[in-house]
């Protein structure tokens, strides 16, 4: 039996249909009940669990083969990042108590930095867990492909697509979900024992300019990208709600200024299949 948490979102329900497609049974866990009746009609089994309900979440592992974790993503955290810490404490505790045979922890590139930014979340969670006498991957993956998907609404209203990313010749590592839900399920399957860290991005680093073109190139009409000027990034971003923006201000200059970058040699790293014009083609047809 292999335990997912996140089966409700994009990369562990693709995860989970990897899974059952090759007859490995499977446990939803999820925070309401409700959402798990699609995987019931699936055939898997179910546990309710809030991710930082340490006595839920062992019950939820218990038994389990495998256990695969994504934490809900939180994009304005508290300063000294208090919610990770927390679900840190009961992520540890709870796989100390049901003890699986082996972890498949859903981190990030640049988890081993030492500058404070949003990514910074996982490497606190990481570092709990590496106290554990268990076998646990950290699969590290690039930038997600799919955040274009913010980008549709303005390439194909104006052409003209705002880069927090920049500048814009700059190759990103970036990777696509189907991609990491892959290599996900085929982790969750294999035996080994300590600690690995698992890197993972796309066929080829990305530009902004090529993700403007990509668009252009689907949509049949110009797109480019424009320059969002630093100095309006934190204006702009508590505009929009956040309390809290210097993480996420703080992970983008990582990408942009490079040390936010993969820990292994190139050599080292695992690569995807699936290329940018695929995933852009399912994120407009997903909004038509």
């Amino acid at each position: 039996m292999i335990a997912i948490t996140g089966i409700t979102g994009n990369i562990g329900g693709q995860i989970a249909r990897n899974l059952l497609g090759a007859q490995k049974p499977i446990r939803a866990v999820v925070r309401d009940a409700r959402k798990a009746e699609e995987w019931k009609r699936r055939g898997a089994e179910t546990a309710t669990a809030d991710i930082g309900d340490a006595a839920a979440l062992a019950e939820a592992f218990k038994g389990s083969e495998a256990v695969f974790i994504l934490i809900p993503p939180n994009f304005d955290p508290l300063p000294d990042f208090p919610e990770a810490r927390a679900i840190a404490a009961a992520l540890k505790s709870a796989l100390q108590t049901a003890r699986p045979q082996r972890v498949v922890y859903l981190s990030t590139i640049g988890a081993q930095a030492r500058e404070t930014n949003l990514l910074s979340q996982h490497t606190i969670i990481e570092q709990s867990l590496r106290d554990l006498h268990l076998p646990i991957a950290f699969l590290r993956p690039a930038w997600f492909m799919e955040n274009s998907s913010w980008d549709v609404a303005p390439a194909r209203e104006s052409g003209i697509i705002p880069s927090f990313l920049q500048p814009l010749d700059k190759p990103v590592p970036m990777v696509a979900t189907a991609d990491i839900a892959q290599v996900a399920a085929e982790l969750l399957q294999e035996s080994w024992s300590g600690h690995r860290i698992v890197e993972l991005e796309g066929p080829k680093r990305v530009t902004p300019n090529e993700i403007a073109s990509t668009f252009a190139d689907l949509l049949g009409k110009p797109v480019r990208m424009e320059v969002v000027p630093h100095e309006t990034w934190e204006p702009l971003f508590k505009s929009q709600g956040m309390k809290h923006p210097l993480p996420r201000i703080r992970m983008i200059d990582g990408f942009n200024e490079g040390w936010i970058e993969f820990e292994s040699n190139k050599a080292a790293r695992r690569k995807g299949k699936v290329v940018l014009k695929t995933v852009l083609k399912s994120l407009i047809d997903g909004q038509n």
